[in-house]
C-alpha cells in the first residue's frame, strides 16, 4: 500500500510519518503529483490559515489532482486539523473557497460568555462517538482522548457526515466521514495510544476494502 502524506507547507508531516512507522506502515511525504496520483491512501495534514492552505493546494496543482483521486477514483483520504477544515465550503478565517467535498462552514470559537475557556482550544479532550465505528475504542471507563490545537471548528451541514463530536465552549464536530473521505479536527499523531489505535484501525479498514 502506498501511503502519501501531502507536503504543501502546512503540516506536521514528520510526526504523522513517525506514528505510521510505529504501527508498521511506511509512507512518503511528498508534493510530487506523480507519486500522489499512484497513492492508495492520502493524508492531508494542516497547521495554519485556511486561505494559505487553499492557495498552496491550488497553485501546486494538488487540489485538482485530489479532486480526481478522491472524488472520482474514490481513493481513501484523511484530512487532519486544517486538512479537515479544507474539506468544507468556506471559513470565517478567510475569503477562499474550500475543496467543498462536504457541505458546511468553518467558524471561529466565541468565548465571550465564558472567558475562562481560552482560545485556541489546546490540549486533551474526549470525543463522543456519534456513528458506530471500529476506529475508536468503546470503553466508557476510559473514553478516547485526543490532542487538539485549533481556534476554528467545522459546522457540518449534514448530520450523517458527523463521526464524533467534542465539547469545548459548545459541542462541535471533531471528526467526519463521507464514503472514502475521513477528517479529524484533533491530532492523532500527537495522541499517543489513542492515535496509534485510530491509525491502525483506519488502515486495516482500507486494506480490507481493497481486498474486497
Amino acid at each position: 500500500m502506498l501511503i502519501t502524506i501531502i507536503d504543501y507547507g502546512m503540516g506536521n508531516s514528520c510526526s504523522i510519518q513517525n506514528i505510521l512507522k510505529k504501527i508498521g506502515y511506511s509512507s512518503i511525504i511528498t508534493s510530487d503529483l506523480n507519486i500522489i496520483s499512484n497513492s492508495d491512501f492520502i493524508i492531508l495534514p494542516g497547521v495554519g490559515s485556511f486561505d494559505y492552505g487553499m492557495k498552496n493546494l491550488s497553485e501546486s496543482g494538488i487540489a485538482t489532482l485530489l479532486n480526481r483521486k478522491v472524488l472520482q477514483e474514490k481513493t481513501p483520504f484523511l484530512g487532519i486539523c486544517l486538512g479537515m477544515q479544507l474539506l468544507f465550503d468556506s471559513s470565517e478565517e478567510g475569503v477562499s473557497s474550500g475543496l467543498g467535498w462536504l457541505e458546511g462552514h468553518v467558524r471561529k470559537f466565541d468565548n465571550k460568555k465564558n472567558k475562562n475557556l481560552k482560545i485556541p482550544h489546546m490540549g486533551w479532550n474526549n470525543i463522543n462517538v456519534i456513528c458506530e465505528s471500529n476506529l475508536f475504542q468503546k470503553n466508557t471507563d476510559n473514553p478516547d482522548r485526543f490532542y487538539f490545537v485549533h481556534s476554528y471548528y467545522v459546522e457540518c451541514a449534514n448530520n450523517e457526515n458527523i463521526y464524533t463530536t467534542t465539547n469545548y465552549i459548545h459541542e462541535f464536530t471533531s471528526s467526519v466521514k463521507k464514503e472514502n473521505i475521513y477528517g479529524v479536527q484533533f491530532h492523532p499523531e500527537k495522541s499517543h495510544k489513542f492515535g496509534l489505535y485510530f491509525f491502525k484501525k483506519l488502515i486495516e479498514l482500507i486494506e480490507f476494502n481493497y481486498k474486497c
